[in-house]
């Protein structure tokens, strides 16, 4: 059965400026067709565009032991050749149509998508769906591409101290949750990839009823479900497709540190990470106040907690930031940063950020700050209505991470009712220095 949802958040007309501002919320509405496709069709007909985006639950934190990389490694793949189109004509079709498209994976989830006139949707449609099932591998495009991908991997990452040490530090934050393991994979491992487990991959997981469709543009919901009937509704889904269990964490007893020293640096860099609660489904309320805390201590190189105290009152550091990814399946992150000025020894730049996160655990968050920063959350969820692919990406994302269409539309409504004793509670709950990584990237000559 068809439901209809209308955005709860700003559509009681609240005002962002002195001005009222009247919001006309999205409308959002989601089926399944019978093979388990979940279908969302935000409507926007403002302009004749459309956008796909078809969502994978499926991502780095579902491969099997020993084979990482192959959910990145099948975005890939999904390019070459299927039984209708040969390899890369696919996106020549898109572009022939005067659109554009890509795709991208994460630890949860794989999304291909495209942007068209709103007359090509069909089109886009039938070559999506022509992917799904019945792409061709052989040996050698599986070992060609798996030699793009570890190119791919010597030039953003291998090459690149600073992603070397964001993949070892997010190993050490996880002992036993595959959130550990590199989106792109460990290059080991890559090397390894094979055309047997790239089809087991391809047959489990490319499947009708382990997807969702976002349409969003100038589109009617009884015409995106006839050509969703039309083009996906043929095919088979996975039998038995077993629920996403991974291993969890156990409890972090002490703080984990690192040190990464490489001859390419030329400043320290400081990066701090702690297991944070995720936007949970029916119960947004920490991850809401975690984005507050996020913005108080380092949302901004101006203004915030973090700039104001070690930037310009007692100049410390060339810049902090603090950051709360929460869109995530199994657990978020919440994470500090900083870059000691010229002069300023790692362990001083360190003790001064801890000070600052002392004074801000036993005096809260200043009444300005705050007011101002819920001010700045509602007009960003009124500007996000303005952007036809975000919302596509906001609900394919949240599909995929275990919440529902009534999570996404309440979610700004559950910002606004945040308090700063809901803020002081998450934070006394999440820094907690024995929960948390500390690492430091170091000129090779440097010692902490």
């Amino acid at each position: 059965m068809r439901m209809t949802f209308r955005a709860v958040a700003l559509a009681a007309l609240v005002p962002i400026t002195a001005g009222a501002v009247a919001v006309q919320a999205e409308t959002v509405t989601d089926f399944t067709l019978d093979n388990g496709l979940q279908v969302v069709v935000i409507e926007d007909h403002r302009a004749p565009v459309a956008v796909q985006m078809l969502w994978y639950r499926t991502g780095a934190a579902d491969e099997a032991p020993g084979q990482s990389g192959i959910a990145h490694f099948f975005e890939h793949l999904m390019f070459k050749a299927t039984d209708d189109l040969a390899a890369g004509e696919f996106s020549q079709i898109v572009a022939a149509q005067g659109g554009e498209d890509n795709a991208f994976t994460s630890w949860d989830y794989t999304a291909y998508f495209q942007r068209v006139a709103a007359d090509r949707l069909d089109l886009m449609m039938q070559i999506e769906a022509d992917r799904m099932r019945d792409l061709i591998l052989t040996d050698d495009v599986v070992a060609t591409e798996r030699n793009v991908i570890l190119e791919e991997r010597n030039q953003r990452t291998d090459s690149d101290p600073g992603s070397l040490f964001s993949e070892q530090l997010r190993a050490a934050q996880y002992l036993n949750h595959p959130y550990a393991i590199p989106i792109i994979g460990w290059r080991h491992e890559i090397e390894g990839l094979d055309r047997a487990e790239a089809e087991a991959f391809y047959r489990t997981y490319y499947a009708p009823n382990n997807a969702v469709l976002v349409v969003a543009g100038d589109v009617t919901p009884d015409a995106v479900r006839d050509m969703a009937e039309k083009h996906y509704g043929p095919i088979a889904p996975t039998p038995g497709l077993a629920p996403r269990q991974r291993p969890q964490e156990p409890p972090q007893l002490a703080e984990r540190r690192l040190t990464m020293q490489d001859a390419r640096v030329t400043e320290p860099f400081l990066l701090r990470s702690y297991l944070a609660p995720q936007r949970r489904s029916g119960d947004q309320k920490e991850a809401a106040a975690l984005v507050y805390l996020a913005e108080l201590l380092g949302g901004s190189g101006t203004t915030s907690l973090l700039a104001r105290k070690l930037q310009f009152e007692d100049p410390k550091v060339v810049h902090a930031y603090a950051y709360y990814s929460g869109d995530a399946l199994d657990s978020g992150v919440f994470g500090l940063g900083l870059m000691p000025l010229p002069g300023v020894t790692a362990d001083a730049a360190e003790a001064a950020m801890d000070a600052v996160i002392a004074d801000f655990l036993a005096t809260g968050p200043e009444e300005r700050a705050f007011a101002r920063i819920k001010t700045q959350l509602r007009a960003s969820e009124v500007y996000a209505l303005d952007n036809a692919e975000g919302l596509a990406r906001r609900y394919g994302e949240a599909l995929t991470t275990g919440l529902t269409v009534q999570d996404v539309q309440d979610w700004p409504q559950v910002l606004q009712e945040v308090t700063p004793e809901d803020v002081m509670a998450v934070a006394r709950k999440v820094l907690d220095r024995r929960q948390s990584v500390t690492g430091w990237l170091l000129p090779e000559e440097e010692v902490q």
